[in-house]
């Protein structure tokens, strides 16, 4: 892989880039205006950055494109706008989004920027999130007042870029940081020795005298519940809890999905009023993570069932076309891949 700059200074190789770049954003963000990708793209005071393929059979070529944003920046009120940012559909979910804009923060860190501004779509916003974007506009509002426009359905968010950051190299930043937290950690903690279980016998003695240790019972533990700790019930309890955290967690990675945004709360019923007259047996997931923290989930299955009747109470009342069909139909091809 590697990464470059470039702007429409006129010469070919730039130009073939900024067409691979126009095509991108066109292909991933349908739903702006193709003339109006290209008058941005092509606009000399724009600069895109673009992730390479180094594959040389796709060399000036649309795949040899990755990834790539378009930007404006105004170098005397340090800040730039981010107009376009996309990943090829071929690479996505795997990290190209947050190293593109990892170079992008690195390269307004070297040329004075501070702040990086965008609008963002519904679809959006958790990518940006992710990234260190906030909908809590900070940089004073002269700045950027009569230099950018509003878009209608778009949320404006905004980064402080820190100049002081190697924003390349936050991952290993971050590694370092977790590795000598924990090896202070290790230095005190105890939590590395194990220590014999206690021995409960039939006669309930031992477990009588694991009830006398002080703050047993204070903590709620009973005889019947210490001498019922091993054994069948004690794997029971084990199987609940990984099935528990198997399930919180797939549900995690639901929530981060870009499709994910219209499920992730109950439909607002003043919004729809008639919804619960089509939709029969309403599902979300908030709710869904509420039935794994109640154990009311037995199996996969269950979970399963639940996020595909999500899948078919969208279908059932949205449109064909719309984006909420495309979110249901997205949800569905993810949840079978699981």
């Amino acid at each position: 892989l590697r990464w470059i700059v470039v702007r429409n200074d006129g010469e070919p190789d730039s130009m073939i880039k900024l067409v691979g770049l126009k095509s991108l954003f066109s292909k991933q963000l349908p739903k702006m205006p193709r003339a109006y990708i290209a008058r941005l793209v092509f606009d000399r005071r724009h600069t895109s950055l673009a992730i390479l393929n180094d594959n040389p059979d796709v060399k000036d070529s649309d795949e040899e494109i990755i990834g790539g944003i378009c930007y404006r920046a105004f170098p005397e009120m340090r800040f730039a706008e981010i107009a376009f940012c996309a990943v090829n559909a071929s690479h996505q979910v795997k990290g190209y989004g947050t190293k593109l804009m990892n170079l992008l923060k690195k390269i307004g860190a070297e040329t004075g920027i501070e702040y990086f501004i965008t609008y963002a779509d519904n679809y959006a916003i958790g990518y940006f999130k992710k990234q260190g974007f906030a909908k809590n506009i900070s940089m004073p509002k002269g700045r950027y007042f009569g230099l950018i426009k509003d878009y209608d359905g778009g949320t404006p968010m905004e980064c402080y870029v820190h100049p002081s950051i190697d924003f390349t190299r936050v991952p290993e930043m971050l590694q370092a940081q977790r590795n000598f937290i924990l090896a202070q950690v290790s230095r005190v903690a105890k939590s590395r020795i194990v220590y014999e279980p206690l021995s409960l016998s039939r006669s309930n003695q031992a477990a009588a005298r694991a009830l006398a240790i002080p703050g047993i019972a204070q903590a709620g533990w009973t005889l019947a519940d210490l001498t019922t700790a091993s054994g069948q019930g004690k794997e029971a309890d084990r199987q609940k809890s990984a099935l528990k955290t198997t399930l919180l967690a797939m549900l995690r990675k639901i929530e981060e999905q870009q499709f994910a945004w219209p499920f992730r709360e109950p439909v607002d019923l003043t919004e729809v009023p008639d919804y619960l007259q089509v939709v029969t047996t309403p599902i979300d997931l908030s709710t869904m993570e509420k039935r794994i923290r109640a154990d009311l989930y037995r199996s996969k299955q269950m979970a399963f069932a639940d996020l595909m009747l999500m899948v078919n109470n969208c279908k059932l009342y949205n449109d064909d076309g719309s984006p909420y069909m495309e979110c249901a139909t997205s949800l569905e091809r993810y949840v079978k891949n699981l």
